[in-house]
């Protein structure tokens, strides 16, 4: 795509198809997470206005979810700010390969393609264009997969957050949204430093459950990303020549 293409006509192309057919797989998933959020939002405290702006301005499931406890006890907001700053964490890294694809876009349409970036979404990418190099079909295959991921998450949790108040509280949403986000994780673990990494971090926030604030949560993040980045620098995985 050249720089004076427009946007608009993205959704002709047949790669923009194919990435909208390659996130269909999972958007039942994140469909559920959407709906799981949606509700709990609300039924911690926070309201439909504030929920929805929230959900279509974050755009973060796993910040969402993890910041809403900490809303409904009262947390200080730099307790808030740091637990979604480490939880986004990873994003840093997926941004550091999005710009060896998209780094000679202009400054506008690297902001847009960083906010609808999700984890999914690039996991399928770097499946689809492996070489990181920049090729005219990667912006219509990104939009179409990050389209369809925007709206199965989108939908369900504008439905949840309007249907919040009418949703009993003893449905166990909470332990809902733990299987929502379990199942997304488990299709992130796709190697050994993942799954070390995954539970390390699980030991952790078990070990560090008695601290207050649930700053449980992020001594599970940071032992995570320094397991993970130790594990890459002195223990590689070893690729499989094709």
């Amino acid at each position: 795509m050249t720089r004076t293409e427009l946007p608009g006509a993205l959704w002709r192309q047949p790669e923009f198809r194919r990435g909208a057919r390659e996130m269909m797989g999972v958007s039942l998933g994140i469909s559920a997470w959407g709906l799981v959020t949606g509700v709990a939002m609300v039924k911690s405290g926070l309201s439909v206005p504030l929920a929805l702006l929230m959900s279509l301005v974050v755009f973060a499931g796993s910040s969402q979810l993890a910041a809403l406890p900490l809303i409904a006890s009262g947390a200080p907001m730099w307790v808030l700010w740091a637990t979604a700053f480490c939880v986004n964490l990873r994003f840093v890294i997926f941004s550091v390969q999005w710009r060896m694809y998209f780094g000679h876009l202009p400054l506008l349409q690297r902001m847009s393609v960083g906010y609808f970036a999700a984890d999914l979404n690039y996991v399928a990418f770097l499946k689809r264009f492996p070489e990181p190099k920049p090729e005219p079909a990667q912006l219509p295959y990104y939009w179409g997969g990050v389209a369809w991921n925007w709206a199965s998450w989108q939908i369900p949790s504008i439905v949840g957050i309007l249907a919040a108040n009418h949703v009993p509280t003893q449905w166990g949403l909470g332990f809902a949204g733990v299987l929502a986000l379990l199942g997304l994780a488990y299709t992130l673990l796709k190697d050994r430093n993942t799954w070390v990494s995954a539970a390390v971090a699980g030991c952790a926030a078990v070990a560090a459950y008695g601290l207050p604030l649930r700053l449980n949560i992020l001594v599970s993040i940071a032992v995570a990303v320094t397991v993970g980045l130790l594990m890459e620098h002195w223990l590689p995985e070893r690729r499989v020549s094709q």
